[in-house]
């Protein structure tokens, strides 16, 4: 089995893990609408990506009574 030679102290441990940390993210500004958006991705507030309307977005969703 594998067995450490020697004791791992905490210092020497989290200092190897250092580095695993998460970053946090790096948001742009959506050209049309001005909300925050992940790069290279479509703006989820109006559907747009580099200045073309990607996905139509629907403001308000009519459901007829008799369909329910």
């Amino acid at each position: 089995m594998a067995v450490p030679q020697n004791k791992v102290t905490k210092s020497r441990r989290n200092m190897r893990r250092s580095h695993d940390s998460l970053s946090g993210s790096n948001p742009n500004e959506c050209s049309n609408c001005g909300e925050l958006k992940r790069p290279h991705h479509v703006c989820s507030a109006c559907g747009h990506y580099d200045d073309r309307e990607i996905v139509a977005m629907v403001d308000e969703i009519d459901i007829d009574e008799d369909a329910a």
